[in-house]
């Protein structure tokens, strides 16, 4: 649950601390003791990483004053700061990484301008806080921006018409309803974007078409059509578990996209399986209501070169056995590594 699920990865080039909290690995008087420069009396700031500052798990309801200007990584996670403003960051000209999940930050107390001029800052991870709006004014050269469960319900204005660099966008378990092509204009490379567990009903529309990795599980989505996915060519990576679909209100050609890699469709209510593209490799329905296997889900016709390229089938927790499979099934899925029935 950590960094909003996804696994930060280190980039030891370029000095990225590999540590992300120092609480429980040493004792905090060794980093004084061996460390001559400058340290703010609440945090810990290792020898190791000279441009790392460790103000986590301190209980503080302020960011400390009086930051090195070394800083480039701040770790500021499960604190009770409810507030960040510009005179907080103000020293810091190089920061590279503000951590600041598992506080009290509200959006009517983050100033703007605290963040906008930090043109270094690549990552800030802002997971878990009382958030109500995505911030406007983020620096332009933002990679990675993390606000998941929050109590985000709607995205400021031009929120990210400058981020052109911003490859992952995490929003989950907020309260989001609609997305429009307004809300995500200037997200031109992007390309993970977690939507899961809001308050959707339909798969929001004109979202950034460079996006390879969607994750819309856990919504409530009425029914998927012909054009749901629509404008996506790149998209490989497609979660849609938990949104209560059901075979009827899933259009024959909702999947019709040959970049397509691997579907999650697992915990919904289908007692189908819906046809999906030839080139699809990973295909997840478990805990469904599936009562039988139509070869025509994966394959229209079989041939010498026609034939799925499914490598792992999940079909556990359905109404179906193994014995239930047609004769032909082996011809069409010719290159399955594994089937769970």
């Amino acid at each position: 649950m950590d960094y909003g699920g996804i696994p930060l990865w280190i980039n030891r080039l370029l000095g990225e601390p590999s540590v992300l909290s120092l609480q429980g690995r040493m004792d905090p008087a060794w980093f004084r003791a061996n460390n001559p420069q400058t340290c703010p009396e609440q945090c810990d700031c290792p020898i190791q990483w000279e441009t790392s500052l460790y103000c986590d798990h301190r209980a503080l309801e302020n960011i400390p004053e009086g930051l090195p200007q070394r800083t480039q990584y701040l770790f500021l996670q499960r604190n009770n700061i409810s507030s960040l403003s510009y005179s907080a960051l103000a020293n810091l000209t190089n920061l590279r990484w503000l951590i600041i999940d598992n506080n009290q930050l509200k959006s009517d107390k983050l100033e703007l301008t605290s963040l906008q001029n930090q043109i270094q800052l690549r990552y800030f991870f802002a997971n878990r806080n009382y958030l109500t709006s995505v911030p406007g004014g983020l620096p332009a050269g933002l990679k990675q921006l993390r606000l998941a469960n929050n109590q985000i319900s709607s995205i400021s204005p031009g929120a990210f018409q400058n981020l052109q660099n911003l490859t992952l966008l995490l929003l989950q378990g907020n309260r989001l309803q609609t997305m429009t092509g307004d809300d995500v204009k200037g997200l031109v490379g992007l390309n993970l974007l977690d939507v899961s567990e809001n308050l959707f009903s339909a798969v929001p529309k004109h979202l950034p078409p460079s996006v390879q990795q969607l994750y819309l599980s856990n919504n409530s989505f009425s029914g998927l059509h012909e054009g749901s996915f629509e404008g996506f060519h790149n998209l490989k990576y497609l979660r849609l578990s938990h949104c209560g679909l059901q075979s009827e209100d899933i259009h024959p050609q909702a999947f019709n996209h040959s970049s397509l890699v691997e579907l999650d469709l697992s915990y919904n209510q289908l007692t189908t399986i819906p046809t999906v593209p030839t080139t699809l490799q990973y295909l997840y329905l478990e805990a469904n209501r599936i009562q039988e296997f139509n070869v025509t889900s994966f394959c229209k016709e079989v041939g010498p070169l026609s034939y799925s390229r499914m490598k792992i089938l999940r079909l556990d927790g359905n109404k179906m056995t193994y014995h239930q499979l047609p004769p032909d099934w082996v011809y069409c899925l010719r290159v399955l590594q594994r089937i769970y029935i």
